[in-house]
């Protein structure tokens, strides 16, 4: 079964369009976990412009699933991540100005700079995941930095518009889980995804865990939280028993 990770940070942004207290982040995520999120998963940025550090810390202590940091590969995140372990972090590409992350973590042109960012979260006993585009190169980097999963982008699907351009899409998606999976990698995907499109990806096989934010919070904002965790886990676990029967 494919695990459904709900990431909060749009309520955060919700709340700093305002600069207020409400929408609370953490509150989301006990909805979420409520409504039957699988893990929840926050993104903290260097600026933190949406999700804040206070944000982070009362997370790890509400969340009862798996909560997953997303962050860049700094030494200022990795001692932030180091004081807060959570169960996973997940390296992901930061770039000035952008408004969500654009694609996926380089870490085969980062090489070896990223092992002294990859050895104190090992050593803290952090689980490591890699936000890499389903690319041969990628996935092999992720594996010889002893990755425990990589989290495959699913941007260029979620884009296309044109059916024939998805199912090439899905079919890149489809060689990159299977790699990684023979390279001992768990197998996540990301970005974009919707209750429309969701489907196709979580049919994949091989692949554990989806991190859907934008698309659950949007639906939260009309039909609550809870609502919407239940209506994207009756799609992905639909999809999912899809694969047995292939």
């Amino acid at each position: 079964m494919c695990r459904l990770s709900v990431n909060v940070d749009h309520v955060a942004t919700l709340r700093e369009a305002r600069r207020a207290v409400e929408p609370d982040p953490v509150h989301a995520a006990v909805l979420a976990e409520l409504g039957g999120a699988d893990g929840i998963t926050v993104h903290l940025r260097g600026d933190q412009r949406h999700v804040k550090l206070r944000d982070l810390r009362m997370l790890k202590d509400t969340v009862r699933t798996r909560l997953t940091l997303e962050m860049a590969p700094t030494p200022e995140m990795v001692a932030l991540a180091v004081a807060t372990s959570p169960f996973m972090v997940t390296l992901v590409p930061e770039n000035p100005g952008e408004v969500s992350t654009e694609g996926g973590l380089d870490l085969a042109t980062l090489g070896k700079d990223i092992a002294p960012i990859v050895a104190p979260l090992h050593d803290a006993g952090i689980a490591l995941c890699a936000f890499v585009d389903p690319v041969i190169e990628q996935i092999q980097a992720a594996a010889g930095f002893d990755m425990r999963a990589v989290e495959l982008c699913t941007t260029k699907f979620a884009e296309s518009s044109q059916e024939n351009a998805r199912r090439e899409q899905i079919d890149t998606l489809k060689a990159a889980a299977s790699l990684a999976a023979r390279k001992g990698l768990q197998v996540h995907a990301g970005h974009g995804l919707t209750y429309e499109n969701v489907g196709m990806v979580a049919a994949i096989d091989g692949i554990c865990e989806l991190s859907i934010g934008h698309s659950i919070i949007a639906r939260g904002v009309l039909v609550g939280m809870e609502q919407a965790v239940r209506d994207m886990q009756s799609i992905i676990r639909g999809a999912c028993q899809g694969r047995r029967r292939v």
